[in-house]
């Protein structure tokens, strides 16, 4: 097979792929993605045409640039996870700048409110979880409405929404009941409410 065929059956099975993965989890297909993967596609073939291009790497090459925003977001939660909320805020910035669709935008922001809540800006971060909450466009899938209700519920009880922290906390459960974050909503839930400051940054968990 010509090695430009190659590269055009390596392109469009990536984004076959990747699209049939994202129906199933109910994310929803990306239209941006579908673009770029296309047009990085025909980009390899037409240069496969002249030089020879490694099947292999151009997959790689394709996988980088079509999920940057997503490696940006993974990058941040692993140093989130090792302490550094305010450098992991850099990187869900720096994703959001990168032209992220509508769905990654939505993650990006779910990380970059839970390391808010972690510095200590838990008001900005109920603005931020609550318009994606709220908006009946948005479709996140279970795990990611579980983790944007949970947090939701931190930044609420944080800025003394109790009720809303309770409601928030039992969406959380309801959108996937055996998740880590249905856990930390169940444990939220058993806390004496009026102690929100026994709350600590372990609680608060990222996607």
């Amino acid at each position: 097979m010509h090695p430009s065929l190659l590269v055009l059956l390596v392109g469009f099975l990536y984004i076959l792929g990747f699209n049939a993965l994202s129906y199933l989890r109910h994310q929803g297909l990306s239209g941006r993605f579908i673009l770029e993967g296309l047009l990085l596609t025909g980009a390899g073939a037409a240069l496969a045409l002249a030089v020879p291009v490694q099947p292999l790497i151009f997959l790689l090459l394709l996988y980088l640039m079509t999920m940057r925003v997503r490696i940006l977001i993974d990058l941040g939660n692993s140093v989130a996870g090792r302490g550094s909320p305010e450098r992991a805020l850099q990187f869900y910035d720096l994703a959001l700048r990168l032209g992220a669709d509508s769905w990654s935008r939505c993650v990006a922001q779910i990380n970059r409110a839970a390391a808010l809540i972690q510095i200590g800006k838990p008001e900005e971060a109920y603005q931020i979880l609550h318009s994606i909450v709220t908006d009946p466009e948005v479709r996140l899938g279970a795990k990611y409405q579980a983790a944007a209700c949970y947090n939701l519920g931190l930044a609420c009880r944080r800025t003394g929404r109790e009720a809303e922290a309770i409601q928030r906390f039992n969406e959380a459960i309801d959108a996937l009941p055996g998740s880590v974050y249905a856990y930390g909503a169940r444990q939220a839930l058993k806390k004496d409410r009026e102690q929100p400051a026994a709350e600590t940054e372990r609680e608060i968990r990222n996607t």
